[in-house]
């Protein structure tokens, strides 16, 4: 079984798990709650009336999020369960927006052929979502693709020195195999096996800055907004934070651009 097939069927086995946890509390959603981050939402603003497209969307929360907010979202992932889920909320909650099952590459090698691809003023994705790619020089060519003149791209992702001092190496670009079940409270102790890539802050900005991304901010977090490791600390505004030898850990990074005219 090759990467692709190995990470959709284990992401398929998620989302049936992740649609009923408390982690991404789909009832919050439904009764009107939005799942997007005040981080996010401060970054891009008013996006009423703007396309949108959500790379690696999972089940479609943040996606619909953004729908709520006014954006004509289109949103793209490789697990057929969580497109399927995806379009159930979308029908469920009455709003717009279209969902692609695609793997990323393959969807931006489809636009790239036609004649007029579709271009979106705002390309968004986060957390957790680089891991899985194996080639950022692919993934930075197709946003820049797909982005209209000065159209926006922003990421949110977990930093890559939480890998670090977990005892990985930061600067393999080695394919790894890796054994553990799913970071929501009710994993059962599942297993998925998964293929994951590691990717230092260098090879982020260095392969959006190539594709012709101009850099308009990069910004280093100390929390995080989710409780995704057991040695996490919780403060009174709900933030996560860890700590090597008494100093904070940066647990997030984000970074904002925009396509070149």
């Amino acid at each position: 079984m090759n990467e692709a097939s190995l990470n959709q069927q284990a992401w398929d086995n998620r989302t049936r798990l992740h649609v009923k946890s408390d982690f991404y509390d789909v009832a919050g959603f439904l009764n009107g709650n939005s799942s997007l981050n005040p981080m996010e939402l401060e970054a891009l603003g008013d996006v009423n009336n703007q396309s949108l497209l959500h790379l690696q969307c999972h089940f479609g929360l943040d996606t619909l999020s953004w729908a709520r907010l006014g954006a004509n979202v289109t949103g793209i992932d490789l697990s057929p369960v969580a497109i399927e889920q995806a379009k159930q909320l979308a029908a469920q909650t009455n709003l717009n927006a279209a969902f692609i099952c695609s793997d990323i590459y393959q969807y931006f090698d489809l636009k790239q052929r036609e004649t007029k691809p579709e271009l979106f003023d705002i390309i968004f994705t986060s957390y957790g979502v680089l891991c899985w790619l194996n080639d950022l020089d692919l993934w930075a060519q197709g946003i820049s693709a797909s982005l209209k003149p000065n159209g926006i791209f922003y990421l949110a992702e977990f930093h890559p020195m939480v890998d670090l001092l977990s005892g990985n190496d930061y600067f393999t670009t080695k394919q790894q195999i890796i054994e553990e079940p799913t970071y929501t409270e009710n994993h059962n102790d599942e297993i998925d096996t998964l293929a994951v890539w590691s990717h230092s802050l260098s090879d982020v900005i260095n392969a959006l800055l190539a594709a012709g991304i101009t850099i308009e901010s990069f910004n280093e977090i100390p929390y995080s907004p989710y409780n995704v490791s057991a040695d996490l600390t919780q403060d009174q505004q709900g933030r996560f934070f860890s700590h090597h030898q008494g100093k904070k850990v940066p647990l997030i990074y984000s970074i904002k651009g925009h396509n070149k005219s």
